[in-house]
């Protein structure tokens, strides 16, 4: 599942649909080339209705044969009660709405990712191994990245912190918001206080592992979320109001697995050129072919 929806309000343009590879490959085609690799074999975009032809111009023809494609819809009346009112609010209900949205399109274990982010063929090896082997109604996972390879040098960042237990098992996610490399050191900001961030921290870049048992607690979820916060046109129902409710939980866990890929992206225009380089190293070396798709 490819979270596809949002307007990308920092960035100034469509990046999800932006060319960064040498025949104007997307960010996405590279993840989706990986898990292909890796064995899954449906990829689910969740976009805006709006953005449906120029997915289907994008993607339909190059991934004929290669893997099965749908496309759903992360529209504003998705899920919500008809007589609620709803004209309040421009922007989607966020990514937690959005793993919703796909119930009717998913039937078996699936991972979902963010369009914008580039995740590493390692990151799919090991979702897709946990996936086919581990993953049931009782246990989903997380890849975790290491915080000090996940900033950018053109900005401040928002991520998700993993606090977790001996055995790796996720115990809570921190949002840490204005996040960013002060001299030798990484902080972030809250409450007009700098506060010191440990670099090898494990860091949620929102690549999940989940059963399909998550869409119950999402519907369930989700409907409490418009009864106590549906009328703040701001607030968001994210994939972790999910992931905390699941493991608290008696006999729920979500492992955080970590990875050797290197994460990368875009959440500034001035991000791109950085990207374009990574890719081209990456296809010098001979990680991706050229032309990604034959």
């Amino acid at each position: 599942m490819i979270l596809a929806a949002g307007m990308a309000s920092r960035y100034g343009s469509m990046k999800q649909t932006e060319g960064f590879g040498p025949n104007q490959e997307t960010i996405m085609d590279y993840s989706i080339f990986d898990a292909i690799r890796a064995g899954f074999g449906k990829v689910v975009f969740i976009i805006r209705k709006d953005f449906a032809d120029v997915f289907e111009t994008r993607f339909n023809e190059k991934l004929a044969g290669k893997i099965e494609v749908e496309y759903v819809y992360q529209e504003l009346s998705t899920q919500v009660p008809v007589e609620m009112d709803i004209s309040h609010r421009s922007k989607p209900w966020g990514t937690g709405h959005a793993v919703l949205c796909a119930m009717e399109k998913i039937t078996e274990p699936f991972a979902v990712i963010n369009a914008d982010d580039f995740y590493g063929s390692n990151s799919f090896e090991q979702a897709a191994q946990f996936l086919i082997n581990e993953c049931h109604e009782n246990k989903y996972a997380i890849i975790g990245y290491q915080l000090d390879k996940t900033l950018s040098d053109n900005g401040s960042v928002s991520r998700g912190v993993c606090e977790t237990n001996e055995v790796q098992q996720l115990i809570s996610i921190k949002e840490r918001t204005k996040i960013y490399r002060n001299n030798s050191q990484i902080v972030y900001e809250e409450n007009g206080v700098t506060h010191e961030l440990n670099p090898n921290s494990s860091v949620s870049m929102n690549f999940w592992c989940f059963h399909t048992g998550i869409f119950n607690d999402a519907q369930a979820l989700f409907t409490a979320f418009l009864n106590t916060q549906g009328n703040d046109p701001k607030s968001e129902f994210f994939i972790p109001i999910l992931a905390d409710v699941f493991i608290k939980k008696q006999g729920c866990s979500i492992a955080v697995i970590p990875t050797s890929s290197n994460w990368f992206g875009v959440t500034y225009k001035e991000d791109a050129p950085t990207v374009k380089a990574r890719l081209f190293e990456l296809i010098q070396t001979g990680v991706y072919p050229e032309n990604l798709w034959g």
